[in-house]
């Protein structure tokens, strides 16, 4: 059982407790992303009232792997359960619900008799098993996945990681033929730990992203588990992302609430915007950039690179979305400060990219683990274009932001020409929505307004609302909507002439990148 991490987690933590306040109900979002993991409390009008974060490192062990210590995942994130009662003196008994989003893709396999984690986390960012998609594709199965599965093939998604733990770890083949073993993503970890192992399930919307679930039956499907040899045992129950997933065991919270809402961040987020017509969209630039558009209760097919997943499953339906990814976003604001050191403070970079006219010719495309939608080149790498003499800091800086809005660009557009809808407004959210210099060049490259909703934390509002909604906190989506707000909205400024002419210099340093 997991009891074993469990108890080891939970030893060094304190009773102590601050005084509660005035009972009242609230909603305590698990947002477990790439780089930390936060526990955020809501309140009925889905304003945030406390929060607590904790970084998680992330392991490089040869390039292209990506990794992280799926314990240290889950120690964390129960120390910010812990530490947003103490430090708000709300505390379970008032807390009604809890909803978890998380890093999508990412996968932990375990030993079902222990609970111990056999191998650290894949991240979905790895590129390790670039090779095996190549040989699953080369074997004929391509239009197979994406028939079924709405996805490109392609090491992004869950599969082959998982695949490549037991091909790869001792015995761990043998434990899984045995039934011994079982698998999820983040959610499915932190769901499996947090009831003390009595719940092994995931969301729709999290299996949609693994290349071994049918979006359009809800179910996982024997065919591809046997194409990736990944034993349908290992994997876990399906649910709809709003309803029953078990209660947080007492150990953790004393009056062990229900977990009633998962998502996957970026279908969390698009909750959080209130996506819930078909044509709306949104974007979130925070490790990478996820666009994604509601394309009601019918699954759109891409013709353009795009993959097709589920959105939102809540409220007795299943509504499916246009996805586009974009590998490198903040992450390409991170490597300007810590491995170029162009940047103390990635706060700076507005500042910076403001201080010249324009990027001297210059274009970063950030392709350091290949190029996500819509041109999904895996073995891309990245490249500066354009330089000389002139080139400074500054111009580099500027085309790392500007990097952000390009790629985003190229994602509207095609999922535009999936959809047949010309949109009109783009809402955003993420840490570099609140880059002014990004939001501003992102209006004038796509020549619409960008609004910028009122709370950043819109990830963990999606997962507090799909939680809230199963347990009636919340009467229905209408209620969600009247508590919407923007901070700030950009309007788009630039020449038609001057934009072609950046978007010409984008795409030309883009063709030299994949080549």
């Amino acid at each position: 059982m997991a009891t074993t991490i469990m108890d080891s987690v939970l030893g060094s933590m304190g009773e102590k407790r601050s005084q509660p306040s005035e009972a009242q109900g609230y909603v305590m979002a698990l947002d477990a992303g790439t780089t930390s993991v936060r526990a955020i409390l809501f309140d009925e009008f889905g304003s945030k009232v406390a929060q607590a974060q904790r970084s998680i490192s992330i392991s490089y062990p040869n390039p292209g792997w990506v990794e992280q210590d799926p314990v240290e995942i889950l120690s964390r994130q129960i120390a910010c359960m812990v530490e947003v009662q103490f430090k708000s003196g709300i505390h379970s008994d008032q807390i009604c619900a809890v909803g978890i989003t998380n890093q999508r893709e990412t996968v932990v396999v375990w030993d079902r008799r222990t609970g111990q984690p056999i191998y650290n986390a894949i991240v979905w960012q790895c590129r390790r098993t670039a090779p095996m998609v190549e040989e699953v594709v080369a074997a004929g199965h391509g239009d197979l996945i994406r028939e079924r599965t709405g996805l490109v093939p392609d090491a992004y998604f869950s599969a082959t990681k998982i695949r490549w733990i037991l091909d790869n770890v001792d015995g761990a083949r043998e434990m899984a033929d045995a039934d011994a073993l079982m698998c999820g993503t983040i959610d499915t970890w932190l769901v499996y730990n947090l009831t003390h192992g009595q719940v092994h399930a995931t969301d729709y919307t999290n299996a949609s992203r693994t290349m071994l679930f049918d979006i359009h039956t809800l179910d996982w499907d024997d065919e591809l588990c046997e194409i990736f040899g990944v034993p349908r045992s290992m994997l876990p129950e399906p649910r709809p992302s709003s309803g029953s997933f078990g209660r947080v065991s007492s150990d953790v919270m004393t009056n062990h609430p229900p977990i009633s809402g998962v998502a996957g961040d970026q279908q969390a987020s698009m909750f959080g915007h209130c996506c819930f017509e078909p044509g709306d969209v949104k974007n979130t630039y925070g490790t990478g950039c996820f666009m994604l558009m509601n394309v009601g209760e019918e699954p759109v097919a891409s013709k353009n690179g795009l993959v097709t997943t589920i959105g939102i499953a809540e409220g007795g339906r299943v509504e499916y979305a246009l996805e586009g990814s974009v590998f490198q976003a903040g992450s390409t604001m991170q490597w300007l400060r810590d491995e170029l050191q162009l940047v103390e403070d990635v706060a700076d970079t507005a500042d910076i990219a403001l201080s010249v006219e324009d990027t001297n010719g210059c274009y970063l495309v950030p392709a350091f683990t290949g190029m996500g939608a819509p041109w999904w080149k895996s073995d891309a790498r990245g490249t500066i274009c354009g330089i000389t003499r002139g080139t400074n800091r500054a111009h580099i800086i500027r085309a790392g932001c500007e990097s952000m809005a390009y790629q985003t660009y190229d994602i509207l557009k095609a999922m535009e020409a999936d959809s047949g809808n010309k949109l009109s407004e783009l809402s955003v959210d993420g840490g570099a929505a609140n880059n002014e210099f990004i939001m501003q060049f992102q209006a004038d490259l796509l020549g619409i307004d960008v609004e910028r909703t009122e709370l950043d934390e819109t990830t963990a509002r999606g997962a507090a609302y799909l939680a809230g909604l199963a347990v009636e906190f919340w009467d229905d989506r209408d209620e969600l909507v009247t508590m919407r707000s923007s901070s700030a909205v950009y309007h788009p400024q630039m020449d038609d002439a001057v934009r072609e002419k950046y978007l010409a210099g984008w795409h030309a340093a883009v063709e030299r990148t994949i080549a």
